[in-house]
C-alpha cells in the first residue's frame, strides 16, 4: 500500500478521497479534484481527483502557483474562484477556456488552517449559457469541506512528521464517480448437516424473501426455485463439499416481479472453509449473484442494428456490441480496454479525441462524422453521465462539402483540422512549459510528437560555428542521419536547405529523397519531416522524425508539424541559454569553492555539495579546512540569499576566515574579526558560520574549540556509535553588530569519532521546525555504517538527492579523528585524506 499512497501515508490518502468525494456530493457536480503544494512552493500538484480523470485534465497535472488559473489563484490569494459558465470562463480566465475549450462551470477554494494554506479544492459541473452557478450555500459547504481538509492534514503532519507537500511525480488518488449497480450479491453460510441456511439481507432481496420471516432452512429457499434446478442446486452442495473447492451453478429463481411465475436466472457459488477452519468439512459458504439487470441490458443492446460502445471517463473502451465491432472493423479484444481512437487507426485524430473530452466535461453530448476506408461514411454520437460515456454510431450517406467531419476523414486537399492543430500545440506547448534544460525538451518533443504521428526515430540537430550537431536521438535505428553531424550550414542537404530556407521538408519515400537529394544514405527509414527550429530570425537547428513505413503527410500533418516547429525552437533556445547560465554558474560556484582539502595528519575528511538552485542563483554556502602552525581549523558557513553577491560575499568570508587563522588560531577571534570584516565590506548580506579548531598533533587530552555563528550546530558520533547534537554556546550571525562577541565551547572528540558539520539545506524541510530536521540527521549519522567515510557521506546526503528542487544548497563535511600512534605511526597514508566531491543536483 505505501508504493500507491500519495505522499507516503495512506491516512493522507483516505483524507483527500473523502474530501473530494462530499466536495462532489455537496455541490452537485460531476468532478472534483485536489491540488496539494509542490515541495518548492512554486506549484500545486494534482493530488486526488473525483469523476474527472487525470487524463482528461491534460497538462493541468503540476500548476504554477502564479499561473492564470483558478485552483492557483484559490492557492496563492487564499480566496473562491467562482465561475458560473463558459462566458464567464473566457472572460476571466482566458487561457483556461483556449487549452479547456468546453462548457462547465467551477469552483475553486483554498484547501489550509490558521493562516497557512495547503493547497486548492475544485469542483466542475455542467453549466449552460447564463447559469448562475453555484448558490450561496453550496459554495459554503464547499468552503467548509476545504476547512475540515486543511484541519486533518495539519493534524496529520503534526502528529506523524510526514509532510503536505506533493511532488511532480506524484500519482492522483483517483476516485470514480458514483454509479448504479447492475449487480446484485447476497452471502450464505449452509450447515449441510442441520440444513440450517444463515443468508444476508441482500441474499434474501434477491430471493424475495422476508428477512425476519425467513426460517433459515435450505428448503425454504430451494422452494423459490425452478423445478428443474432442485437437482442441481443439491449437486452443487454435494460437490463443493467432497471437493473442498470452489464451485459455481446457474439457476433459475422465482422472480417476485412476476408474481411467481416468472424465473430469472442466477449465478450459486460456494466453497467449503479451509482446513483450519472448525467449520471445514460441515458448512458451504458462498453468494448468491444476480446480474438480472446487466444481462438484459447486454442482451437488448445486442438485439440492435445500431452500433452502441461504452467508454470509462478517460475513453478507454468497456463495452461494444456486435454492431459496433462490425461497423469500427474490430474485435472485442482489439478494443476493450484500449482507446476508440488507438485502435481504429482511421479515427486517430485529435478531434475524434477532443469530442470524447468535450463531452465528458460540459457533461453535454457531442456528435461527428467519420469515414471509414475507403468511402463509408459513419455518425458517431456521444451521450456523458458522469461514470462515463454511451456511444452510438450508425452508417449514413456520403455528407456534404460543408459538413463537419473528423479531420482524420479528410482527403488531402480538405484543409486541416484547426481543434486537432489547436490540440497539439496546446499539449506541446503546456509540457514544454515545464521543461527546463535542452535535455528535457528534446525529451518532451520526442513523447509528444513521435505517438501523435506514429513516427518511429526523432533526431534534434542543433547550429554550432556554422555547422550541424546532433543534440538528441530516439529510436531504434543508431545511425540514423549520421551523415548530417559536422555538415556547414551552407550544404546541400534535407536538414540544411530546411533551416536556411525557414520552409519545413516533408519526404514520403526513399524513392523521392534520391529524386530530390541523390547519393544520400537512406537507410532503413522510409519517410521523413524536416522541421527548421528557428527562433527570433536566427537558426537554431532541424528537428527530423523519421518513418520505417511509408507515411503519406495530409495537409493536416504538414499544417501541425509547421506550428508545432515554432514552439519547439522558443523552447530549445531558452533552455540552451538555460543550460548556458547553468554551466557558467556552476563553474563559478566551484571556482569559488576548495578544489582539494589539504592532508592534515591524524585526520580524515570527506565533502559533498549539491546545489539546490537554478541559473545564475549562486548559493553562498561554503566549507574549509585550514592548518595552521599550531592546528587546523574546520569551516563551514552560509550567506544568506542566491545571487552573484551572496556568491561574491561567501569568496570573501572564505579568505577573511584563512586570514584571521594564519594569525590566530583560536576560533573566537576568528570569527569576531569575520564579522567586523563583513560589516566593513557592507553587502547588506548576513552570513552563519561554524569554526572549530584543535591540534591533532598536540597534547593527547583530545579535546577541541568551536564556535558557532548562528549557525546548525556540529554533530558527533563517538566510536561506540553514541551520535550526540553538540551543545554549543551560540553568538550572533554574522554581519549584525560590530561588537558581538563569539564565546567558545570546549568538547571532547575521541580518537576514531566522527565530527559532521553541515548546512541547514540538509536540514530544512518546508512547514517543519529545523530541530526535527537536526534529529533526523542524527539518527542517520547514529545508524550508518562508518567503514567509510565516502559511504557515510552518500547515506546522509541520500534523501537530499532524491529530490528533483531543493530550495537550498547543500554543504557537508565529515571528520574523522585519528590521532597518531606511538612512534608517529599513522596508519596508511591513502586514508588521511579522501578528496571532497561534488555532486551536483
Amino acid at each position: 500500500m505505501d508504493g500507491m499512497t500519495v505522499g507516503g501515508t495512506a491516512e493522507r490518502e483516505d483524507l483527500l478521497a473523502a474530501a473530494v468525494v462530499e466536495a462532489v456530493e455537496r455541490t452537485g457536480a460531476y468532478g472534483g479534484s485536489v491540488f496539494l503544494r509542490s515541495s518548492d512552493r512554486r506549484s500545486i500538484v494534482l493530488a486526488a481527483t473525483c469523476g474527472v480523470p487525470p487524463s482528461l485534465l491534460g497538462g493541468w497535472r503540476l500548476i504554477p502557483v502564479n499561473g492564470p488559473i483558478p485552483v492557483a489563484e484559490a492557492y496563492s490569494f487564499g480566496r473562491t474562484v467562482h465561475l458560473a459558465d463558459a462566458e464567464e470562463t473566457m472572460r476571466r480566465y482566458p487561457q483556461l477556456a483556449v487549452a479547456l475549450p468546453y462548457a462547465f462551470g467551477s469552483c475553486s477554494v483554498p484547501v489550509g488552517t490558521g493562516g497557512e494554506t495547503f493547497g486548492s479544492l475544485a469542483i466542475v459541473r455542467a453549466a449552460t449559457p447564463g447559469s448562475e452557478g453555484l448558490s450561496k450555500a453550496r459554495r459554503r459547504h464547499l468552503r467548509s469541506v476545504a476547512s475540515r481538509l486543511g484541519d486533518s492534514l495539519a493534524a496529520l503532519r503534526a502528529r506523524t512528521g510526514d509532510p503536505v507537500e506533493c511532488d511532480g511525480e506524484t500519482v492522483p488518488v483517483e476516485i470514480p464517480a458514483p454509479s448504479g449497480a447492475a449487480v446484485q450479491v447476497g452471502f450464505f453460510q449452509w450447515d449441510l448437516g442441520t440444513g440450517t441456511f444463515l443468508v444476508d439481507d441482500e441474499l434474501c432481496a434477491i430471493c424475495g424473501l422476508d428477512p425476519h420471516a425467513f426460517d433459515q432452512r435450505a428448503d425454504t429457499l430451494a422452494s423459490r426455485l425452478h423445478p428443474g434446478d432442485l437437482t442441481a442446486f443439491r449437486a452443487f452442495a454435494r460437490e463443493a463439499a467432497m471437493d473442498g473447492r470452489t464451485t459455481s451453478r446457474r439457476v433459475r429463481l422465482s422472480d417476485p416481479g412476476h408474481g411467481g411465475e416468472g424465473y430469472r436466472t442466477v449465478e450459486l457459488w460456494g466453497r467449503v472453509p479451509n482446513a483450519d477452519d472448525p467449520r471445514a468439512g460441515t458448512h458451504l459458504v458462498g453468494a448468491v449473484v444476480d446480474a438480472r439487470v446487466g444481462h438484459m441490458a447486454v442482451a437488448a443492446v445486442e438485439r440492435l442494428r445500431d452500433g452502441v460502445f461504452s467508454l470509462a471517463p478517460d475513453g478507454r473502451v468497456t463495452y461494444a456490441n456486435h454492431s459496433a465491432l462490425r461497423l469500427l472493423g474490430a474485435s472485442g479484444d482489439e478494443l476493450l480496454g484500449h482507446y476508440l481512437w488507438d485502435v481504429v487507426t482511421w479515427l486517430s485524430d485529435p478531434d475524434v479525441e477532443y469530442r470524447h473530452r468535450s463531452a465528458m466535461i460540459s457533461q453535454s453530448p457531442a456528435s461527428f462524422l467519420a469515414c471509414r476506408p475507403p468511402d463509408r461514411w459513419l455518425s458517431f454520437s456521444l451521450h456523458p453521465e458522469a461514470d462515463g460515456v454511451t456511444g452510438r454510431v450508425v452508417p449514413v450517406g456520403r455528407p456534404p462539402p460543408d459538413s463537419t467531419t473528423s479531420a482524420s476523414s479528410a482527403s488531402p486537399a480538405t484543409a486541416p483540422s484547426r481543434l486537432g492543430v489547436m490540440y497539439h500545440v496546446l499539449q506541446l506547448g503546456s509540457a514544454l512549459t515545464e521543461a527546463v534544460t535542452a535535455r528535457e525538451v528534446c525529451e518532451v518533443v520526442s513523447d509528444q510528437l513521435l505517438p501523435a504521428f506514429g513516427g518511429q526515430q526523432l533526431a534534434i540537430y542543433v547550429v554550432r560555428d556554422g555547422t550541424m550537431h546532433l543534440l538528441f536521438h530516439t529510436g531504434h535505428h543508431e545511425d540514423f542521419l549520421d551523415w548530417l553531424e559536422g555538415v556547414p550550414l551552407h550544404a546541400r542537404l534535407p536538414g540544411t536547405e530546411t533551416l536556411t530556407s525557414g520552409a519545413p521538408l516533408f519526404i514520403e519515400s526513399q524513392k523521392d529523397l534520391s529524386r530530390g537529394y541523390p547519393g544520400i544514405p537512406t537507410g532503413e527509414v522510409s519517410s521523413w519531416a524536416y522541421l527548421p527550429l528557428i527562433a527570433s530570425s536566427r537558426p537554431v537547428g532541424t528537428c527530423i522524425l523519421g518513418f520505417d513505413d511509408i507515411h503519406q503527410f495530409t495537409e493536416r500533418d504538414r499544417g501541425v508539424l509547421t506550428a508545432l516547429a515554432g514552439l519547439i525552437a522558443q523552447a530549445l533556445e531558452r533552455a540552451r541559454l538555460y543550460d548556458s547560465e547553468f554551466a557558467l554558474a556552476r563553474g563559478l560556484q566551484k571556482a569559488l569553492l576548495p578544489h582539494r582539502l589539504p592532508r592534515v595528519p591524524g585526520i580524515r575528511s570527506v565533502v559533498r555539495y549539491l546545489p539546490g538552485t537554478s541559473g545564475m542563483d549562486i548559493g553562498g554556502d561554503w566549507y574549509d579546512i585550514i592548518p595552521t602552525e599550531s592546528g587546523v581549523c574546520l569551516v563551514i558557513g552560509d550567506v544568506e540569499g542566491h545571487s552573484i553577491a551572496a556568491a561574491a560575499t561567501m569568496a570573501q568570508l572564505r579568505s577573511a576566515v584563512r586570514a584571521f587563522a594564519a594569525v590566530g588560531p583560536m576560533p573566537g577571534d576568528v570569527l569576531t574579526g569575520v564579522n567586523r570584516t563583513l560589516i566593513d565590506l557592507g553587502p547588506g548580506l548576513l552570513a552563519s558560520c561554524c569554526c572549530i579548531y584543535f591540534d591533532p598533533q598536540g597534547p593527547q587530552d583530545h579535546h577541541a574549540y568551536a564556535v558557532t555563528a548562528g549557525h546548525p550546530p556540529p554533530l558527533l558520533r563517538r566510536p561506540d556509535g553514541t551520535t550526540d547534537v553538540l551543545d554549543l554556546e551560540v553568538g550572533p550571525i554574522l554581519g549584525v553588530e560590530r561588537a558581538s562577541a563569539y564565546p567558545e565551547t570546549r568538547i571532547a572528540l575521541p580518537p576514531g569519532s566522527v565530527l559532521a558539520l553541515y548546512t541547514d539545506g540538509l536540514v530544512e524541510e518546508p512547514g517543519t521546525d529545523i530541530d526535527v530536521g537536526i534529529d533526523r540527521l542524527r539518527a542517520s549519522l547514529a545508524h550508518a555504517r562508518a567503514d567509510s567515510l565516502d559511504e557515510l557521506a552518500d547515506r546522509l546526503l541520500h534523501n537530499a538527492r532524491s529530490f528533483s528542487y531543493r530550495a537550498d544548497d547543500i554543504a557537508l563535511l565529515l571528520t574523522e579523528f585519528r590521532p597518531p600512534f606511538p612512534g608517529g605511526h599513522q596508519g596508511d597514508d591513502r586514508d588521511d585524506f579522501a578528496a571532497g566531491r561534488s555532486a551536483a543536483r
